[in-house]
């Protein structure tokens, strides 16, 4: 049975971070692909700085052309919104049958996840795997039942809210984000 995570999140814009957690879950979380999954909306977040689905789907497109086992979906974007995470992972399991899904989260998601809608039927029937995030090292996994695969990821030091707060400082980005991503940003004048 092939073993797919499912990778989630605005991409606002995607950066090396985003790219070297799927790269380091692809080899250390047993999984055969890392679907990186743009969401049009999160329940929990303001979407004031959101570029539109496309051009955020567009640069992880490009981010990710060159990657082995790490792919763009846009399943989300022809979903209603805002978008819920066990809908998402119910849709997926129906149009892709004998494919056994995972669900990719931070630390600091982990410490909400009782918010999530349905959280409990999502720990029910697909594996969690947890990755460490900044200020979230905390043993939060342990108040739920389930499949928690908690791993020991590298800290990225990056995040797409200060790549947006540079490039709105006219500063340089480029180490960042992929190339790709970088020239697309440059040349459609993006978070200015």
């Amino acid at each position: 049975m092939k073993k797919i995570g499912i990778y989630s999140g605005s991409f606002n814009p995607v950066h090396i971070g985003h790219i070297s957690l799927a790269k380091y879950l692809l080899k250390n979380a047993d999984l055969d692909e890392v679907w990186m999954v743009l969401s049009p909306q999160n329940p929990l977040k303001e979407n004031s700085v959101l570029l539109p689905d496309n051009v955020r789907y567009e640069m992880l497109k490009l981010a990710l052309c060159d990657e082995r086992g790490i792919l763009p979906c846009d399943v989300e974007l022809k979903m209603p919104k805002p978008s819920f995470t066990v809908e998402t992972l119910r849709r997926l399991s129906v149009e892709y049958t004998g494919v056994e899904f995972s669900l990719i989260i931070g630390a600091d998601n982990l410490a909400v996840f009782d918010k999530w809608r349905e959280y409990q039927y999502i720990l029910d029937n697909y594996r969690l795997i947890v990755y460490p995030r900044k200020g979230n090292e905390n043993q939060q996994y342990k108040k739920y039942s389930g499949n928690i695969l908690m791993v020991d990821a590298p800290l990225f030091d990056v995040s797409s809210t200060q790549i947006r707060e540079r490039l709105k400082n006219g500063l340089d980005v480029s180490s960042l984000v992929p190339m790709a991503v970088w020239n697309f940003i440059k040349e459609n004048n993006l978070y200015k």
